[in-house]
């Protein structure tokens, strides 16, 4: 399954370790793929980013959890939603596994944009009008897991995850990283302010 847009092996942090959570009682962790990088940093304020009906947003909570909504016009797609947290399931088994997909009517743009060079029926779902091309997908709303998957990776440029309810619809990488750097930048000043 390498190079399908999921993460495979990777997604468990330790290849081979399929479940994040080390007890019985849900721990809070920080960092997806690393549970034993945390952070005891949390959102204490909403974070908005957004353009047009896109957004995504970092909102104070008492438990880290990502959802993510996606709307696209192909009814085997459609509206979606998926809400995931780490504190209680598997990304390795929920997440991780979600692979990348696209609209069959842009696929010889995206080639053209080289976009996707590795790119095939064989690795990547494709939709159009009809239905799905290669079925069967690994969840119902695969789609959405994967930008769910996108999500948490653009994220994980910060090295670890402030505790809060992330939450996006419609968004893109673009969206993902500009909440990352200003998640960044309000930690900097929240640090400069209580430096001595």
């Amino acid at each position: 399954r390498w190079g399908d847009g999921e993460m495979g092996r990777w997604g468990d942090g330790e290849m081979g370790q399929k479940n994040i959570n080390n007890t019985d009682r849900p721990q809070p962790i920080k960092h997806i793929l690393n549970p034993k990088l945390r952070t005891e940093n949390s959102i204490d304020r909403p974070i908005w980013i957004n353009q047009g009906d896109a957004f995504v947003a970092a909102l104070p909570s008492r438990e880290t959890r990502f959802t993510y909504g996606i709307d696209f016009n192909p009814p085997a797609i459609g509206n979606q939603w998926h809400s995931w947290s780490p504190e209680t399931e598997s990304f390795a088994d929920c997440i991780a596994p979600a692979r990348t997909f696209a609209l069959a009517h842009q696929i010889d743009h995206l080639r053209e944009a080289g976009l996707i060079k590795g790119g095939s029926l064989d690795n990547a779902l494709v939709c159009n009008e009809s239905g799905w091309l290669n079925p069967p997908l690994r969840f119902e709303n695969e789609p959405v897991r994967h930008k769910l998957l996108d999500l948490v990776g653009d994220l994980s440029l910060l090295g670890s995850f402030p505790q809060a309810h992330y939450l996006a619809y419609k968004a893109s990488h673009k969206l993902h990283i500009q909440l990352a750097q200003k998640i960044s930048e309000l930690s900097v000043d929240s640090k400069t302010k209580n430096s001595c």
